[in-house]
């Protein structure tokens, strides 16, 4: 049965209660909600039922040990990972205790998913699935993958809360937009975003999710001259056009991670008069920013050095000193980690009970 509800102020407090014993800010309020600091990812992994299973119990063991951020994509091993999460859901909720409210479920659309597999002929995929049900057109289709009309994009968020087998979700990117610059011009793309936030309103309102924003992997870490470059005021001016002040672009997703700190380092935003780092944009316009790659799939937790280790807190694996290094970034909210295991979610959520760098000391690391 289609579980229904969405987070809450309510519930992701009654969450954050259940953890009382836990590090200071660790749990951390934004949008009238509360997001503990490290969040789950589901992006890598096998395409099969092992990795699926681990999958859901990682996720379960995660929301156990206080995290309610659960991230994914359509895309993610080919619709396997939002599959996973809907199974995890079913368990936490029915058998654990837990309750929708409390927990904080993002995902992206923009990608061609695929069904569980790679298909044989990819075009004969798109041709049946989105072509000849009216949803897509081959042309709409940039580089043959991403697609961000709002019929498509209706479409597959209709399609991940059916696989996530809930009612509601409480954030939903338009993933990697930036893959549309290479073939469009920059006006055509906010155009694009616009009709896109546009239908991403009428689904808010309907109900089907609290929050949107974009999840990029360039956009906001590359310079004002980088084509693929997104400025984030325009993106705003998007979304009030879209929705009027009180619209619902919240929530940004960007790389962030030890070897790739742009959104904290380069100033590439401008808000008014003022140049700015994306972090300090994304503040000034109330934008939750949620970190992706924050151990860059594990390259940047492997040898690291003192110079880093010793501000952090030299913490017992370079793993959890990437994981605090980004949970510690000022402007950061969660930090998402990959964590298909249990064994993986035991020892990176350990920095529940470790707290966060403050910001004189997360200074050190750039004196």
């Amino acid at each position: 049965m289609t579980m229904n509800g969405f987070a809450t102020s309510e519930g992701t407090s009654r969450y954050a209660i259940r953890f009382k014993g836990f590090a200071p800010n660790h749990f951390r309020r934004e949008q009238t909600l509360i997001l503990s600091s490290i969040g789950i990812g589901t992006y890598l992994g096998n395409a099969n039922e092992a990795t699926d299973q681990s999958y859901t119990e990682a996720i379960v063991r995660a929301v156990q040990l206080g995290t309610n951020v659960i991230d994914s994509a359509a895309n993610y091993r080919f619709q396997r990972s939002e599959r996973s999460i809907g199974k995890a859901l079913a368990k936490l909720t029915n058998e654990l205790g837990f309750s929708r409210d409390e927990l904080i479920i993002c995902t992206k659309g923009g990608y061609l998913p695929f069904d569980g597999a790679p298909p044989w002929n990819v075009r004969e995929y798109v041709e049946e699935t989105f072509v000849k049900q009216g949803v897509a057109t081959f042309d709409d289709f940039v580089g043959g993958s991403h697609c961000m009309t709002p019929a498509y994009l209706q479409n597959q968020l209709d399609q991940s809360l059916s696989n996530l087998d809930v009612e509601s979700l409480d954030v939903y990117y338009i993933h990697n937009p930036e893959s549309q610059l290479g073939q469009v011009s920059e006006e055509e793309f906010y155009h694009r975003i616009t009709a896109a936030f546009e239908v991403l309103e009428q689904n808010r309102k309907a109900g089907k999710f609290t929050f949107y924003g974009v999840a990029t992997w360039n956009g906001f870490r590359v310079t004002q001259d980088s084509k693929d470059y997104h400025s984030l005021s325009r993106m705003v001016e998007a979304a009030k056009k879209a929705g009027g002040e009180n619209h619902g672009f919240r929530f940004v997703q960007l790389p962030f991670n030890i070897a790739m700190p742009e959104a904290l380092t380069i100033v590439n935003q401008q808000v008014g008069n003022q140049k700015l780092t994306t972090l300090e944009a994304a503040e000034a316009f109330n934008i939750t920013v949620i970190a992706s790659a924050s151990m860059l799939q594990g390259r940047v937790a492997q040898g690291l050095p003192d110079s880093v280790r010793n501000p952090l807190g030299h913490l017992a694996t370079d793993a959890q000193t990437a994981i605090q290094f980004v949970r510690s970034t000022p402007g950061v909210t969660t930090a998402l980690v990959g964590m298909s295991r249990v064994a993986h979610v035991e020892e990176n959520l350990k920095l529940t009970e470790v707290e966060p760098v403050g910001r004189e000391g997360f200074s050190k690391l750039f004196s």
